[in-house]
């Protein structure tokens, strides 16, 4: 059995961009899909919650579930790698258009190494994703976000994923999941926050 799997955010974004992209993958690679999996909820919400839950307690060992990205099953990097362990397990495949990546072809231990190896590339697109969507919805909210004009674009090791900074702490996550994420302390990040002049509520 093949699913074409589609997920988009909100109600405001289309699914047909993504089935056309899974198609036209199909099509070049002769493969026929036998039913069409689509959702429009947020990757933050658990599976079992979603439609995808029910496709995976549905899936049987041979199966393939054809996506447009992985960032698709999930927005955050242990969802995701979590989904794919049990797909695994379960000996399903799982076919990327973007990513071109066919999990599942080998040995489960080598695909797991695998995914594990490419964490970091999904987590960057998720972070870039969110990044986009945070600043969309601040400066729709009248905010003005970053630097303040006109002052010293002194380099530090957080200088280049300010943007990235903004957006997490805005969508929730704890200055300590932050600082892990980038590699540093809590003071760093701390001292980084302060002397950009950025501010947000939630806790270290």
């Amino acid at each position: 059995m093949v699913y074409g799997y589609i997920r988009v955010s909100t109600d405001k974004q289309t699914v047909q961009n993504q089935k056309f992209e899974i198609l036209r993958y199909t099509k070049r690679h002769k493969i026929k899909i036998d039913k069409w999996i689509a959702e429009t909820i947020s990757g933050t919400v658990s599976p079992s919650k979603r439609t995808l839950g029910r496709l995976l307690g549905n899936v049987k060992k041979g199966d393939l579930i054809i996506c447009s990205e992985l960032s698709r099953l999930g927005r955050s990097m242990f969802m995701i790698m979590s989904i794919l362990n049990r797909l695994m397990e379960d000996e399903v495949l799982v076919y990327t258009v973007k990513e071109g990546y066919k999990l599942g072809t080998d040995l489960t231990s080598k695909v797991l190494a695998f995914a594990f190896s490419i964490s970091a590339e999904i987590e960057r697109t998720l972070i870039s994703d969110r990044t986009r969507e945070a600043l969309r919805r601040k400066k729709s909210e009248g905010a003005v976000l970053g630097r303040p004009r006109g002052k010293l674009n002194s380099h530090y090791k957080l200088s280049p994923y300010e943007n990235e900074i903004i957006s997490m702490l805005s969508s929730g996550f704890s200055k300590k999941y932050i600082s892990v994420t980038f590699h540093v302390t809590e003071q760093t990040l701390y001292n980084f926050l302060k002397r950009h002049g950025i501010v947000f509520r939630n806790k270290l």
